[in-house]
């Protein structure tokens, strides 16, 4: 299966599907792209997620249905790689989906690359402006390092985020991994920031098609006076102009969190996805899965109230 052909979003490619699978997932290659298995040993059963795929027509979710039933899959859960619209609601609905659990936040922010710098510097908000000016001036500078050293600089910013704000990450060999295989395949692209040799933040940015995205990124509890971030966000922007790219995917958006208020000073579009829909195999073991997620995931929070990330 050549997934170029079908592959819309940096998941759907094939360095992805490498990725997954020495993760330790089952991938499933199809003509509508690549679906990650998770098993639940020692049953045998799965779950499988078709993340950021295309556009939801009836053949296809017919024969995602049947692949299910072969490989003894609970649901498939489907976050299309669309933007919400009735139609495919109706058609999700008519195929016997329902609202699932969501991996991705169902809103984004897309800033237009087509634009030209200046139209774009004058479209953010005076106050970030005025930051990616201020941190210029300050004698922050972003470059693309590539480099093992610089991966492993990022791995330690992560380290150091993860403790400092006490969120959720994926482990180091995760990121390895991912990193292993994005990385030779041209999609993935490391961004730092540095000041008197110091290294502030570290972001790393998918190129696929039309898009970039910015998926992970770490910083450091210091010098944030300087505004990295803002220089950071700005020169990911220049990224994807020289990449050929004419969207820039800021990867989420969720109301009320500092790093959403951030992403809002650089006047992006707020777009809405077809959301999170479980294409249902198996309606008894389903609602019990589901049951079982309803009590587990109050449980990790207050976990983790007491208990700190670590990375």
């Amino acid at each position: 299966m050549d997934l170029g052909k079908v592959a819309t979003h940096p998941l759907q490619t094939t360095a992805w599907a490498d990725f997954r699978r020495e993760w330790g997932n089952e991938v499933f290659d199809t003509k509508y792209g690549i679906i990650v298995v998770n098993r639940l040993l020692p049953t045998g059963l799965g779950l499988g997620t078709f993340i950021r795929g295309p556009k939801p027509t009836k053949q296809m979710l017919e024969e995602l249905a049947k692949l299910g039933k072969k490989e003894k899959l609970i649901f498939i859960k489907l976050e299309p790689n669309v933007l919400k619209n009735n139609a495919d609601v109706n058609l999700l609905h008519k195929a016997g989906a329902v609202p699932g659990k969501t991996l991705f936040t169902p809103t984004s922010f897309w800033i237009d690359l087509t634009k030209s710098e200046d139209e774009l510097m004058k479209s953010f908000t005076s106050k970030t402006r005025y930051n990616v000016r201020y941190a210029r001036r300050k004698g922050v500078e972003v470059v693309e390092d590539n480099s093992d050293a610089a991966f492993e600089k990022y791995l330690g910013l992560t380290r150091e985020t993860v403790a400092r704000q006490g969120f959720y990450a994926h482990s180091e060999r995760y990121h390895h991994l991912m990193w292993k295989h994005l990385r030779k395949a041209g999609i993935a692209h490391l961004l730092v920031t540095r000041h008197n040799k110091e290294t502030l933040t570290a972001w790393i940015i998918f190129h696929h098609g039309d898009f970039i995205y910015y998926p992970y990124g770490a910083w450091s509890g210091s010098h944030q006076n300087l505004q990295p971030n803002s220089l950071m966000m700005w020169e990911a922007i220049k990224l994807g102009k020289k990449l050929g790219a004419k969207t820039f995917d800021l990867w989420g958006r969720e109301e009320g969190k500092g790093f959403t208020k951030f992403k809002e000073g650089y006047s992006p579009q707020v777009v809405e996805f077809l959301g999170t829909w479980d294409l249902v195999i198996n309606k008894p073991l389903y609602y019990l899965y589901r049951m079982g997620e309803s009590l587990r995931w109050p449980i990790l929070h207050l976990k983790a109230k007491f208990i700190k990330p670590t990375f």
